[in-house]
């Protein structure tokens, strides 16, 4: 991974800026309350000012605000591995008097490079006496600065949860709009209306179960709710009504089975989810030298994922996953809902299958 990479996915220039302006301010206070001691408060002592700013609050300054970076990069990483909160606790409260020590060490490493301390007049207990008089301040200073961390990953949290979820509404919206227009084009309904016209005379029962079917797949479609995910369940009995459709336009030369594990039908998943990938299998199925198509739908669980899997004997694909995302309309906003639903914890693909006997479209999601 290279360095820009790692700079773009841990470090957030925002968040660093916040935590230098945080500890600016406390050194502006610190500032103010030397000049009135100075003023007031006269001990003798030997000060001098740019000693004072330059040796110490700059210095201080710059290792404590390069030490809380590496402290929100590690709380970064902290938050997308899930520590439970009894881990992280523990781990700040090692690191808030590691941050004491090592300012000590640096200030004391320091003094003896420039000579001010010689190395044999070093007196240990003294620094260690200088770090115990501040550590509860450093203490204080730390845990304001990570609760500024966490208050800042956490709103940033919510606010891409909130654009996320308006942009799942509106993909849910479009996803319907899309399914009407170019899957339920005008000549798929005109197909199916031809059926029933045909079945009229022929089957005047199965007639009317298409009409009703026909009726309650564009109600699901226009009036549903606008949820983001359903039921397995529900998702199947949607589903139901387009393969009563679809198998009264191909007739015999259509067969569609479904492996279902029952076990998992409560589990959530994207909603109109099935049809279009189907309705992908079946077009891209037949061809002059496939012209009976067999289908079929497996859902089942695989290392904590739902697995749904639809394969068909037909033609195989010559285009890649990705080139098969760019030309299909449906399948790009699969790709993209999916995305959004889940980040990167979940798998998509299109593929020839390993004997090259068909194709079969694979999903992956997490509970």
């Amino acid at each position: 991974m290279s360095l820009s990479t790692l700079k773009k996915k841990y470090i957030d220039f925002k968040l660093v800026l916040l935590l230098a302006g945080f500890y600016l301010l406390f050194d502006l206070v610190l500032l103010v309350k030397v000049s009135y001691m100075r003023q007031y408060m006269p001990r003798e002592d030997h000060f001098v000012w740019s000693d004072f700013l330059i040796n110490n609050l700059l210095f201080d300054y710059i290792i404590v605000v390069s030490y809380m970076t590496l402290i929100a990069i590690s709380t970064k990483r902290f938050l997308n591995k899930n520590y439970s909160w009894v881990k992280i606790i523990f781990i700040h409260t090692i690191f808030s008097i590691l941050i004491g020590l090592i300012i000590r060490f640096i200030f004391d490493f320091y003094a003896i490079l420039i000579g001010r301390i010689e190395l044999a007049d070093f007196n240990l207990r003294k620094s260690i006496n200088a770090f115990i008089y501040v550590i509860d301040l450093n203490f204080l200073i730390y845990f304001a600065m990570v609760f500024i961390i966490y208050t800042y990953y956490y709103l940033k949290q919510v606010k891409e949860a909130e654009k996320r979820h308006s942009k799942l509404e509106s993909q849910l919206v479009n996803t319907r709009m899309k399914m009407l227009s170019s899957q339920l084009q005008p000549h798929f309904l005109f197909n199916t209306l031809n059926s029933i016209a045909v079945l009229t005379d022929m089957d005047t029962a199965k007639a009317k179960d298409t009409i009703a079917d026909l009726s309650d797949f564009l109600r699901e479609i226009l009036y549903n709710s606008d949820r983001n995910r359903i039921s397995l369940d529900e998702e199947l009995r949607i589903l139901e009504y387009y393969l009563n459709i679809v198998n009264v336009r191909f007739s015999d030369h259509l067969s569609i089975k479904k492996e279902i594990d029952d076990s998992l039908l409560l589990r959530k998943v994207p909603a109109m989810l099935l049809q279009p990938v189907i309705e992908n299998s079946i077009k891209h199925g037949y061809s002059y030298e496939h012209t009976d198509l067999n289908i079929l739908v497996s859902v089942y669980e695989e290392d904590k994922m739902l697995v749904i899997k639809v394969e068909n004997d037909g033609a195989p694909v010559s285009e890649t996953h990705a080139e098969l995302m760019q030309k299909g309309v449906g399948l790009k906003n699969i790709n993209d809902r999916l995305y959004n639903l889940y980040k990167d914890n979940f798998f998509f693909e299109i593929r020839n299958k390993k004997d090259n006997s068909g194709v079969e479209t694979v999903i992956k999601i997490p509970e």
